[in-house]
């Protein structure tokens, strides 16, 4: 079994959510750590586990990050981590995987899938072997337990319920057995 784990310097954790319905809000969390077991470089069948502090969340918007943290929606004074962990990692083609796996927010755990590209492996100039991942998907947020939500003065909802994930995972090999 072979070990890695994020390298957070050439990864990022990100997510996209519609404001208004007319235009799209972005955002990332800083500070996550996770890691990957797997057969070789072979990532057939690996085994995932991912965690996020709720209070890195990013959003370029000092007040709308303390909104987030708030009990409105993260509640990260409660819940200060998300996480995730695999049920299964299956190949879909020859370099897309199927990621299936519970996620937990605020306490809430449900299943999600997410859509992976293997962009392969390498030795970098330093002798580490590397492993790069794209995953997409999207959740809804209700779904978790973020339930705010504001009108505008015409009935339009402030923000949506579905939320876009964007994730670019380098990892790190640690151990090969």
């Amino acid at each position: 079994m072979t070990q890695w784990t994020i390298d957070k310097a050439h990864s990022n954790v990100d997510f996209k959510i519609k404001h208004l319905m007319i235009n799209t809000v972005s955002g990332h969390f800083a500070d996550f750590s996770g890691e990957v077991k797997s057969n070789g470089t072979t990532f057939d069948d690996a085994s995932v586990q991912f965690t996020a502090q709720i209070s890195s969340i990013n959003t370029g918007v000092e007040s709308r990050d303390n909104h987030l943290k708030s009990a409105d929606f993260f509640d990260a004074e409660n819940h200060p981590t998300m996480s995730f962990v695999s049920t299964s990692f299956t190949k879909t083609g020859d370099d897309t995987y199927k990621l299936a796996g519970d996620l937990t927010i605020r306490g809430t755990t449900k299943p999600v899938e997410l859509a992976v590209e293997f962009g392969g492996t390498i030795v970098d100039p330093y002798g580490q072997t590397k492993a790069g991942f794209e995953a997409t998907g999207s959740l809804n947020r209700k779904d978790f337990g973020l339930n705010w939500n504001g009108l505008t003065e015409a009935g339009g909802i402030v923000v949506s319920d579905t939320v876009r994930l964007a994730l670019n995972i380098q990892l790190l090999q640690q151990t090969q057995a």
